[in-house]
């Protein structure tokens, strides 16, 4: 509606200052003309705004003109209470603030929407956390908090993971960003973007100059760079991998951003395929006609029994299985797949399989076992899925 854009534009100039014609479209999500025609709209109802041409020009509103706003609707009123259940502000040290704030505008609230905002913050919980987590490291974000609000450049000792001794950098600093429960700083190094985990940062402190960040670049910016970055790394192993059934919903929990292809079951049903997932090749099945039906006529006695039930075990063996596709950055990494024992069976490349076989072999060197023992001495067989390789009817 107009009228709340008019409000948005109204508040983003109360709280920015000056705001170019292009900045506000870009966060209303408007034309550049839209604006102007609010502004316009904005001045005719009697409210002090006027803009400034050139290059350091803007939308602005007169110096010391300030409005209240206190029209809060149900649903606005509802998410600023689903606010208090962040985790972020207690490390921020805004915690008593946040619930000092929520009172405040609790009072304000017209009436009939207090008992919606109270039951909203009842109701309604939000744990960044991931399970099993485990302890986390204090994090101090005294030094970088005063150099992000202070405009200053920070010098920090850090720890990049994996790696012993910490190294030194001067950083530029555009803000914190908290995700699933980790604080990271946004910075610039030597006019690029870096990302730095708050846990691993030794030591910091501030540096007595202003800080140097690229001009027109800001804090959500250079976040969404640096996480694709993350995200979109280019995978150089692309691994194909067997999953048990019983398996696969804890496998995809917990390599589901390895997940390269939409995961495929064992063989399709019908006449066209057959055990490898390709159009049928066992004997009899796939044929059709006289031939077909004298030969298959002709399987009698126990032969053709035995031939039967092998078939149906091959099937049934091959359906609790769950062919997957994953891309790992580096050959290592593909010992992740390791924790999943006997379940978790990599088809190909051949590198891969060389290298759990390595990875296996080095903890049987570690304890001291050959590949029979068992717990305590015991050399019985292991139990192992159905149609795994070693089981039963497995390859």
């Amino acid at each position: 509606m107009k009228s709340d854009r008019l409000l948005s534009v109204l508040l983003l100039l109360q709280t920015r200052g000056r705001i170019t014609a292009d900045r506000l479209a870009a966060e209303l999500e408007v034309s550049r003309r839209t604006i102007y025609r609010d502004v316009e709209a904005l001045s005719a109802a009697g409210v002090p705004v006027y803009a400034e041409r050139g290059r350091s020009g803007g939308i602005r509103l007169l110096p010391g003109y300030r409005t209240d706003v206190t029209g809060l609707t149900s649903d606005e009123a509802r998410a600023l209470f689903v606010l208090a259940t962040q985790g972020a502000h207690q490390a921020l040290g805004l915690d008593g603030a946040l619930g000092t704030a929520l009172r405040k505008v609790m009072a304000a609230l017209p009436a009939p929407h207090r008992p919606a905002a109270e039951l909203t913050s009842r109701r309604i919980l939000v744990d960044p956390d991931p399970w099993l987590s485990g302890p986390r490291a204090d994090v101090r974000l005294d030094e970088l908090h005063t150099a992000v609000f202070t405009d200053r450049r920070l010098r920090l000792r850090y720890r990049h993971g994996g790696e012993g001794p910490a190294r030194t950098y001067t950083v530029d600093p555009y803000g914190l960003v908290s995700k699933a429960g980790v604080w990271y700083l946004v910075a610039d190094r030597r006019r690029s973007p870096a990302l730095f985990r708050v846990d691993r940062v030794v030591t910091a402190s501030v540096v007595d100059e202003a800080v140097r960040r690229r001009p027109g670049v800001e804090l959500a910016e250079v976040w969404g760079v640096l996480r694709r970055r993350v995200e979109e790394r280019p995978a150089r192993i692309r691994v194909t991998a067997r999953v048990h059934r019983s398996r696969y919903g804890m496998f995809t929990r917990i390599v589901g951003p390895m997940l390269a292809e939409t995961p495929q079951s064992g063989p399709q049903s019908g006449p066209q395929a057959g055990p490898d997932g390709t159009e049928e090749a066992a004997e009899g099945r796939g044929k059709t006609g006289e031939a077909g039906e004298a030969e298959e006529a002709g399987k009698t006695g126990e032969a053709g029994a035995a031939e039967a039930g092998e078939r149906t075990g091959e099937a049934e063996a091959a359906d609790e299985w769950v062919t997957v596709r994953l891309d790992y950055p580096v050959l290592p990494a593909v010992g992740q797949l390791l924790q999943f024992g006997p379940w978790v069976e990599v088809v190909d490349p051949p590198c891969a399989r060389a290298e759990l076989v390595r990875r296996a072999r080095e903890v049987l060197d570690l304890y001291g076992a050959s590949p029979s023992d068992g717990p305590d001495g015991d050399t019985s067989a292991p139990v192992l899925p159905p149609g795994a390789p070693g089981a039963p009817g497995g390859t």
